[in-house]
């Protein structure tokens, strides 16, 4: 019997969690090509070690022009396909982590420089560069080249090829797929009147901007297998006047809960570049706790929570179902470990580790992985 909300087990539709520790999808902008790399597989390897009830796999683009960078993960292409399942194998050899991916397309934010070299945006024409695409011909920044407007040929484009990824998961047998719907990428950008200024069905009114995100998430529901969970990241505040906020979120949460959604990523932020982020502990709470209100599906909090006490306070106060840890847990790649030993839990740990346990945690290994 779990004595705290944080290792007790959940569902996220069909998949049973031993833990309610989430490890969010983080960009590392070390793929070739869109290929992953022998980096993918230490960073991947460690995470699944970590004893979190499920490892996302980071951002994947749905198609080229769609990376945020040309470091970014792919899964358009057989070459994509095969370097991601040399990594999942040698994962899955020594770890039954279920394992979840992001699909995402970044839109206007695409063609940047990897984050340590400076992030700006490469313009099309240049070395690594591509010409970008979003709602409406308007860049993030005044500097930034300017998108280019979808149309009915390119809507069809972007949501075919969210299939085409989601096929390709399937064949990998990732256990589950969220959508990003966050961070100003594309999905976000229809939502947000920040970006989408069409005048056509998909601009507008709120239920025209949400129709190109429930479009792609029904055409990815009805490619997944009907077992298996689809979820969505949503940013529930643009932090920004005139844009996407929490009233919106929710009218978004509850269509996607009504089209067979398994939980929603309650996350904020990332599309304009005026934003004013009120920062600090647990700012991002605030918005799962309202999402979770409307909704009955469960909730994923995240947000700068980085202590134990902290992450157990988000789910007994009811705020959230589960919890999203990203920075924290590339710091302490054990977190789930030091937070068990913390509550006197117990969390699984490979058998090549069992010695590890210190004395005055006696109980805190349960049972090994086989």
């Amino acid at each position: 019997m779990s004595k705290t909300r944080l290792f007790s087990p959940v569902s996220v539709g069909s998949l049973e969690l031993r833990n309610r520790i989430v490890i969010a999808p983080m960009c590392q902008y070390s793929a070739i090509d869109g290929e992953m790399s022998d980096w993918h597989q230490i960073h991947l390897g460690n995470l699944a070690l970590s004893g979190a009830g499920i490892l996302t796999v980071e951002a994947t683009a749905v198609s080229p022009e769609g990376r945020i960078s040309y470091g970014d993960v792919g899964l358009y292409s057989d070459g994509c396909q095969a370097a991601m399942a040399r990594v999942l194998t040698s994962v899955r050899r020594w770890s039954d982590i279920p394992i979840a991916i992001q699909l995402g397309h970044a839109g206007r934010k695409a063609s940047t420089e990897k984050p340590w070299l400076g992030g700006h945006q490469i313009s099309p024409g240049s070395d690594n560069g591509w010409k970008t695409v979003a709602p409406s011909a308007i860049p993030f920044k005044d500097e930034y080249d300017h998108p280019e407007s979808l149309d009915k040929e390119g809507l069809a484009r972007v949501r075919n090829a969210f299939v085409d990824a989601t096929r390709r998961a399937s064949e990998l047998g990732i256990d589950a797929i969220q959508l990003h719907g966050a961070h100003g990428y594309l999905l976000h950008q229809f939502l947000s009147p920040l970006s989408n200024r069409r005048t056509d069905e998909y601009g507008g009114s709120l239920e025209n901007r949400m129709r190109f995100p429930l479009e792609v998430f029904d055409a990815v529901r009805e490619t997944f297998p009907s077992g298996k969970p689809l979820t969505m990241r949503v940013s529930a505040t643009d932090w920004a006047e005139g844009g996407w906020d929490t009233d919106q979120t929710v009218v978004f949460a509850k269509a996607l809960e009504s089209r067979g959604c398994s939980a929603i990523h309650v996350s904020t932020g990332g599309l304009a570049s005026h934003q004013q982020i009120a920062l600090g502990p647990n700012y991002q709470v605030p918005f799962a706790r309202a999402v979770k209100q409307a909704v009955d599906i469960p909730v994923i909090a995240v947000g700068l929570i980085t202590e134990f006490e902290q992450a157990e306070g988000v789910l007994t106060t009811g705020d959230a179902d589960l919890v999203a840890i990203a920075r924290a847990i590339l710091y302490d790649p054990r977190w789930p470990w030091h937070a068990a030993a913390h509550f006197g839990e117990t969390v699984r740990a490979p058998d090549q580790y069992l010695r590890s346990q210190p004395r005055q945690y006696r109980d805190l290994f349960g049972s090994p992985v086989r």
